[in-house]
C-alpha cells in the first residue's frame, strides 16, 4: 500500500481528493523508486491525531527528526504582520511553552517564523514540497529545520505553493497541537482557519488580550469574545 499511495501522491502532486479517488477506484499505478522520506496513513508511525480529521492526509513527506511527532505538542500560530507587543509576546510564550512542549507552526512569515526560531524543539507544517522555500526570507530557517528539527507536508518535491494549499494545511497544525496558542493575529486570515479546525477537534484555544489600538492584534480580542482562554500572567502560561 505504501507504493500505491506514494505513486498516487507523485502523480497527482499531493492532491488529497485525487489520491482519495484513485484509492477508491483501485486505480492502476506504476511502482516507483522512493526519493523522499514519507509516512502513509497505513503505517504504524502515522500520527493518530490525524485520524480525527474529516480529511486525514494519506501521506506525509518529511525531513528532519521524525521522532518529534511522538513528543507532547502544542500549536503556536499567528499573523504574518505584527507590532512590537506581538513579537515580544510570541517570544515569551514560545520560550516558556517549549520547556514542556514541542512547538508546531506553519513556517509562514511573521508569528509562525518567530515561534519556530524561539522554540527548543519544533515542527513546521508546509503547504508545498520540501524542496521549496516559501517565503524566501525564511531560507536559513528552512535549512535549520531540516537539519535539527522537523518539516512535514502532504506535497511531494516540486509542488509549488498555491493559495488554497495553506488553509487546507492548517488542519494538520490544529490536529497536531494538543492545544492552540495565538500570541498575535488579525481578525481575518489563516490563523482563524486553524482555530476553527481546532474547535472542531475540541482543542483548547489560548490567546492574549491587547489594547484596542494595537495594530495587527485585534483578532486575539475577537477570540476572547468568542470564549478563548486568556493569558494574563506567567502563572497562566504555566497552567497551559
Amino acid at each position: 500500500m505504501r507504493n500505491r499511495i506514494y505513486a498516487y501522491a507523485k502523480k497527482y502532486n499531493g492532491d488529497y481528493y485525487k489520491i482519495r479517488s484513485a484509492l477508491q477506484q483501485d486505480e492502476a499505478y506504476e511502482k516507483m523508486d522512493f526519493d523522499e522520506n514519507f509516512i502513509t496513513i497505513y503505517d504504524e508511525a502515522y500520527p493518530a491525531c490525524f485520524l480525527q480529521l474529516k480529511y486525514p492526509p494519506f501521506i506525509l513527506f518529511y525531513e528532519g527528526d521524525v521522532s518529534l511527532l511522538k513528543e507532547p505538542l502544542i500549536a503556536i500560530v499567528g499573523g504574518r504582520l505584527y507590532v512590537k507587543e506581538g513579537k515580544e509576546m510570541t517570544i515569551l510564550l514560545t520560550k516558556e511553552l517549549s520547556k514542556r512542549y514541542t512547538v508546531v507552526s506553519g513556517m509562514a512569515k511573521g508569528i509562525d517564523a518567530l515561534a519556530h526560531m524561539n522554540a527548543k524543539r519544533t515542527i513546521g507544517v508546509l503547504g508545498h514540497g520540501l524542496d521549496i522555500v516559501y517565503p524566501k526570507e525564511n531560507e536559513q530557517l528552512y535549512a535549520y529545520m531540516k537539519q535539527y528539527q522537523l518539516l512535514i507536508t502532504e506535497y511531494p518535491k516540486g509542488v509549488r505553493p498555491q493559495k488554497f494549499y495553506f488553509p487546507f494545511r492548517n488542519r494538520l497544525i490544529a490536529a497536531l497541537g494538543s492545544k492552540i496558542v495565538v500570541p498575535s493575529c488579525q481578525e481575518k486570515g489563516g490563523t482563524m482557519v486553524t482555530v476553527n479546525e481546532g474547535l472542531r477537534l475540541n482543542k483548547e484555544i489560548y490567546t492574549v488580550p491587547y489594547s484596542w489600538h494595537v495594530t495587527y492584534a485585534q483578532g486575539c480580542n475577537h477570540l476572547i469574545e468568542q470564549g478563548a482562554n486568556m493569558i494574563l500572567s506567567k502563572e497562566d502560561i504555566e497552567d497551559i
